[in-house]
């Protein structure tokens, strides 16, 4: 029942023979390794991974186990992870997310010797210069049992399950590879700020109600903060132990990760449903008061966590985020994908819908009859797979003329993208055919527009 309901909603209106938003199934992982083999890595490709590499190599070399017992294991495990295609296409993508995860909860083992002296003066007096008083400490002073769940809710909740709740809106509703370019900002929106706390460990409020202005170590214990009161009115243990003996990174209020990662959430959402900003916008705003109310976070503490959010977003839209059409009922309904050219957009334009808009270039479009054993280790998430065609390359990437037009002057012309350091958005060499509809990608490592068998080729 429910797999006929999903048909009916998810699939209804899918174009005949479109493929784009398909998952590959593949479970050989000779496939991987033999397109891996003859994979030409970009530049961008290269700094990406070897950023992530470094980040894995660190956060497990610190980590006090057995390498032979433990890390070795989990290092074959993760290898095998990553050759599966069917698993790869979730896993590659998300390595922002899990490089991330690593450090934050390898941080603790990090020498004392090798950290930085932690600054307890700073951020409250920033806090007095910018707003003219302590914002926190005057939010936390009056407190009773109906605000304390107010804050509870966004700060010890929906943050941890909104992100997942998101992914699952964003790969259902969003366009095709949306979930990918989600996970790279939202990975790398986190690792950038635990590294940041890492380089400048900032006391939080708590700790300025606790110890006043005396000088901080890595030898003190965290604290919950106000969310002490919600274990005491809960009668359950939820927030004071793992707050107090087993919190990573204890002065770690400079930027507030609790608000970068609301942020993106909202972010993400408007970029979906942009009628509905006002209520992200006010989910934004209530998380930062309950930062505040909580003595977790300096307003200064919100405000860089949103800013960093703000710019990894701002990074991932022009570069790898896929144009959301507002006519697409959900991801099954893209027969193409579009980009935005950063260096072809016109300001004027108020629309970003009309096929003949400027400041935009196809991506991935076209269709295809039937599914390729060919699997792309490189491209993770939501992956679009597609056939070999004839290895012709051709220098010139452009559509074919049963595709959709493109407007004159500038816009009808396709300008080369800027390399993907987690997809390869446009082919390196494509092939023609008397029969194909669209551009092909030669490339078995490159993810790209599926060939069709006939000369039709649904374009949104």
């Amino acid at each position: 029942m429910l797999i006929q309901l999903f048909k009916n909603y998810f699939l209804s209106e899918k174009p005949p023979g479109a493929t784009i938003a398909d998952l590959n199934l593949e479970l050989d992982p000779r496939v991987s390794i033999e397109t891996l083999r003859t994979y030409n890595f970009t530049r961008n490709e290269i700094i990406h991974y070897s950023f992530l590499t470094l980040v894995f190599v660190f956060s497990f070399s610190i980590i006090p186990v057995s390498f032979f017992l433990v890390k070795l294991p989990i290092i074959c495990l993760f290898c095998l992870i990553l050759l599966i295609p069917f698993t790869s296409q979730f896993f590659l993508n998300a390595l922002p997310v899990l490089a991330w995860v690593a450090l934050f909860f390898s941080s603790p083992n990090i020498s004392s010797i090798h950290k930085p002296a932690i600054t307890v003066k700073v951020l409250p007096a920033v806090e007095t210069i910018l707003y003219g008083d302590n914002l926190s400490q005057i939010l936390a002073t009056s407190t009773n049992s109906v605000l304390d769940i107010l804050a509870w809710l966004p700060y010890g909740i929906i943050h941890f399950s909104l992100p997942f709740i998101v992914a699952g809106i964003i790969f259902l509703w969003g366009p095709p590879t949306a979930l990918r370019s989600f996970a790279f900002a939202f990975g790398y929106m986190n690792l950038f700020g635990v590294i940041i706390q890492l380089l400048f460990p900032a006391a939080p409020p708590w700790y300025k109600i606790l110890h006043g202005l005396d000088p901080a170590n890595y030898s003190m214990l965290g604290s919950p903060g106000g969310l002490a009161r919600i274990d005491t009115l809960l009668h359950v243990d939820l927030y004071t132990t793992n707050f107090s003996k087993n919190s990573p990174v204890v002065f770690g209020a400079f930027p507030s990760l609790h608000s970068g990662s609301a942020t993106m959430d909202a972010l993400f959402l408007t970029y979906l449903f942009p009628k509905f900003a006002p209520l992200f916008v006010f989910y934004v705003t209530w998380l930062w008061w309950s930062t505040m109310y909580l003595t977790h976070h300096y307003f200064i503490d919100v405000i860089a966590g949103s800013l960093l959010s703000f710019v990894v977003f701002l990074y991932t839209k022009y570069k790898h985020l896929p144009v959301n059409e507002s006519r697409a009922k959900n991801r099954w309904s893209y027969a193409e994908i579009r980009k935005l050219n950063l260096f072809k957009m016109d300001p004027l334009k108020l629309s970003l819908d009309s096929d003949v808009d400027q400041g935009y270039k196809p991506a991935i479009s076209g269709t295809r009859t039937r599914s390729s054993s060919l699997h792309n280790p490189a491209n993770g998430i939501e992956m679009n797979f597609m056939s070999r065609q004839a290895q012709s390359p051709v220098k010139d990437l452009q559509t074919e003329n049963t595709a959709a037009p493109l407007t004159a002057g500038s816009s009808g012309s396709i300008s080369p993208d800027a390399s993907s350091v987690f997809e390869s958005e446009l082919p390196r060499s494509i092939s023609r055919s008397s029969n194909t509809s669209a551009t092909s990608v030669e490339s078995q490592f490159d993810l790209g527009v599926a060939p069709s068998t006939s000369n039709k080729s649904r374009t949104d």
